[in-house]
């Protein structure tokens, strides 16, 4: 896959790793908002924003991770597949090569990116730390969260393309499975990475500190009281 945008940290080797897919009908260089602003807060991380595989097939310019013709819910999960088949390979590829442990990486992704992003995580729980899922929604409801990626989901109110109830589900179901997730709603916003949406998420990867990591010093602190002597 070609890297329209490549930023690597100006000193030294990179310390996280960021993704970032973009939507149906659009390139890598779409997502420069979000690389921009996430580059500015995280100066040590390596950005990228690959264009996808294809050529979009409607007569429009851009490029798309699958095709939305004849779209069903059986085609769309075989294209969806077919297209994790080749982003897997080529992110665990990022990860080697720029040297940067799946805990330290985010996936971020608009509309089929954000899909993507979802569907990867959640089938190859480890493969990343966060998400960051703007505009997306799951195939179908998952059947377990990953113990290992939090997930940060961004949506528009006003979306016509795909609706926010597609990440409020998400973010019911995930909490249902005692996953980690939280969901940001921008009212009056349509389909598109919106400024406001981009705030949230640079919000969201400061302050949120994962489930796991919660729970982990949890059973530490209790393990530390059970091995503390009585009087």
């Amino acid at each position: 896959m070609q890297l329209p945008i490549e930023w690597l940290p100006v000193q030294g080797e990179p310390a996280q790793l960021i993704v970032l897919l973009h939507g149906w009908g659009e390139e890598g260089s779409a997502m420069a908002p979000l690389a921009e602003a996430l580059r500015a807060q995280f100066p040590q991380a390596a950005v990228l924003a690959p264009d996808a595989p294809a050529l979009s097939r409607e007569g429009q310019r851009g490029r798309q991770w699958y095709g939305i013709r004849q779209l069903d819910p059986v085609t769309w999960a075989a294209r969806v597949m077919a297209a994790l088949a080749v982003l897997e390979p080529w992110v665990r590829a990022q990860q080697q090569r720029l040297r940067v442990a799946p805990a330290a990486t985010a996936l971020g992704g608009f509309s089929q990116g954000a899909i993507l992003s979802l569907e990867l995580a959640t089938r190859q729980d480890g493969i990343a730390g966060r998400v960051l899922a703007f505009g997306g929604r799951y195939l179908t409801a998952p059947a377990a969260a990953p113990r290992h990626t939090t997930i940060h989901l961004f949506h528009g109110s006003a979306d016509a393309v795909i609706a926010d109830s597609g990440s409020r589900d998400a973010l019911a179901q995930l909490q249902a499975l005692q996953g980690d997730a939280t969901l940001d709603i921008a009212e009056g916003v349509g389909h598109e990475l919106h400024p406001l949406l981009i705030a949230r998420a640079l919000h969201r990867l400061q302050t949120h500190i994962p489930l796991r990591t919660w729970q982990a010093a949890l059973g530490a602190a209790q393990a530390a009281a059970s091995d503390t002597p009585g009087d």
